[in-house]
């Protein structure tokens, strides 16, 4: 399965914002944001002129990478929220924050949305009780995300929960002592807390 294997921080300085891709570090001075607000490559300093489309593909590369999805699984969750009832932008949103990797970030119970999917790959949780390996799967309400009894007592998982300071979202009923949590809802636009402006994204896919 094709992946970027580049620097993370290039990322972030090419969407011009913290995406928050590297947890703790991205709250430190040493965050690439801070140190050189510009864009990567030699070129990366110059003023230009951005174009309506400009606009809109820079949008839709920026949730891409907040997200850590690539574009066949973007565009066929847009297709998903198309045939959904309500807004398509808020719908995409929605099928985003209930990636199961993006729950177990928003858990606590890992530092980014890259370090969830690994521990996730990595068979560390169940889902309904059951072992899980897919970051991509969809939660929905009443599902209930937990830490592998085995991996409970991992160095790892200790050293998360000790350092935890995420409050998780209400659409998320999250037990960090007990790396469990339950969705209780479906997350709506206000429970977002990016700045994201997915009506350029609706306007790219609708050419």
């Amino acid at each position: 399965m094709a992946r970027y294997t580049g620097a993370s921080c290039r990322q972030c300085r090419r969407e011009g914002m913290k995406l928050f891709l590297k947890g703790d570090r991205c709250y430190t001075d040493k965050c690439a944001i801070v140190k050189r607000n510009y864009a990567p490559g030699q070129h990366g300093q110059g003023r230009k002129k951005v174009s309506n489309y400009g606009l809109q593909l820079r949008e839709k590369q920026k949730v891409k990478r907040i997200y850590g999805v690539l574009e066949t699984q973007f565009r066929n969750m847009y297709e998903r929220a198309e045939k959904m009832s309500g807004k398509t932008g808020e719908n995409l949103l929605s099928l985003l924050e209930r990636r199961l990797d993006n729950v177990v970030y928003r858990m606590g119970l890992a530092n980014s949305r890259k370090e969830a999917r690994q521990l996730l790959t990595h068979a560390h949780f169940t889902l309904n009780g059951k072992k899980v390996d897919i970051p991509s799967i969809t939660v929905k309400v009443g599902d209930v995300i937990g830490v592998k009894e085995t991996s409970k007592s991992s160095a790892k998982f200790k050293g998360i929960v000790e350092a935890n300071t995420k409050v998780a979202p209400r659409w998320i009923d999250a037990n960090v002592e007990n790396m469990t949590a339950t969705v209780t809802a479906l997350p709506n636009r206000e429970d977002i807390d990016l700045e994201i402006a997915e009506h350029l994204i609706i306007e790219l896919y609708s050419k």
